[in-house]
């Protein structure tokens, strides 16, 4: 009757996010792949992993941290995206302690030099379920899902950890894209960016423009109107909190400050009408990257070793990155994504489902 949640230490992975809908009927609602090769050999567009050092882009693959300059890898042209070519997403990530059907907690360390970023940063992901709760103000729900995200480091470096699971919340494998999906950000600006997806380091405000979704919508009615799709960091409310709304320091183990750091980030309803599965995504983070996977385009498919044969077509599914902003550690008018020896970087996420 909850939710079943499949962890691979390989990119610390979400494989599988099985669901219940309507009737009981169950379905996985994450992209992905039966063999773990297709998330090393690069087939995989971060499909349910963990990106990192550094999530989203940084422009032209150089910063300056500390009076000091730096080279990282590029993977997309001339910039470094999700932590470059051997990010975190193709480590296996060590298991430190798991309690089957509960939770797991998983650790990798990044040396210093890696990918080009200086120090070595101890990075921890732990995925965490609670059990299903009914009734209730809000109805109750099929359960909790927390990822909490934490890094360390020996030098000064950038870190911006991300869960970069495509969603479909009508099945991976139903056929269906995520047009009819119904969103709410709980944003009233975004960051626009330039024809290479580096924000422009301005804030932009959502209303009247195609990126306003505060009152929610459905993903399809406006996309036409942005060049490539959705792929833009929304920078988020920090005064709508969920932490203690849906009973996370007794449900999950969470203390009372990480729970007081939670507000919401974005509602997501399989349709409009409110029939169907419903995702909500609470977070500590500051800003969202919402992506409607508009690089998708039919190639994934039964011959690449997709969960069930699947062919994932263009917008077959949609991801919700809580995140740092993109290119931060370059545009000073961002919040900081700089790590310093001696401070703990911590990023919460809290999955809703119903």
């Amino acid at each position: 009757r909850g939710v079943e949640v499949h962890v691979r230490p390989l990119g610390a992975l979400i494989q599988r996010l099985l669901l219940p809908g309507e009737g009981g009927k169950v379905e996985d609602a994450v992209l992905g792949f039966d063999r773990l090769a297709p998330y090393e050999d690069g087939t995989s567009p971060y499909f349910g992993v963990v990106v990192g050092r550094v999530a989203n882009r940084i422009a032209a693959s150089r910063f300056s941290v500390g009076g000091s300059e730096f080279a990282v890898e590029a993977n997309e042209g001339a910039n470094c995206l999700h932590g470059g070519p051997v990010g975190f997403d193709k480590r296996v990530w060590k298991v430190a302690s798991h309690v089957e059907g509960k939770s797991v907690v998983l650790t990798h360390v990044s040396p210093d030099g890696d990918q080009g970023f200086p120090g070595e940063v101890t990075a921890t992901v732990k995925y965490e379920l609670s059990e299903a709760a009914e009734g209730g103000a809000d109805g109750g729900d099929h359960g909790l899902l927390l990822v909490e995200m934490s890094a360390v480091t020996t030098k000064a470096t950038p870190i911006s950890l991300a869960q970069h699971s495509y969603f479909n919340l009508s099945g991976h494998a139903s056929g269906k894209d995520v047009l009819r999906h119904r969103l709410l950000l709980n944003a009233a600006q975004y960051t626009p960016v330039d024809d290479k997806l580096i924000p422009t380091g301005q804030l932009a405000e959502t209303e009247g423009t195609p990126f306003h979704f505060l009152a929610g919508a459905a993903i399809g009615d406006r996309i036409a109107e942005v060049e490539g799709g959705y792929d833009h960091n929304f920078v988020l409310n920090a005064g709508a909190k969920r932490g203690r709304t849906w009973g996370c320091g007794s449900r999950l183990s969470l203390a009372e400050e990480k729970v007081d750091a939670l507000h919401l980030a974005a509602v997501l309803e399989e349709e409009g009408n409110g029939a169907g599965r419903r995702m909500e995504l609470s977070t500590s983070a500051s800003g969202v990257q919402f992506y409607s996977g508009n690089f998708l385009d039919g190639s994934i498919a039964a011959a690449q070793g997709t969960k069930d044969g699947a062919t994932y077509h263009k917008h077959g599914g949609l991801c919700l990155e809580t995140q740092g902003f993109p290119n931060a550690v370059n545009c000073s008018a961002f919040p900081t994504n700089v790590l310093n020896p001696g401070e703990t970087y911590s990023h919460l996420m809290v999955y809703k489902f119903s």
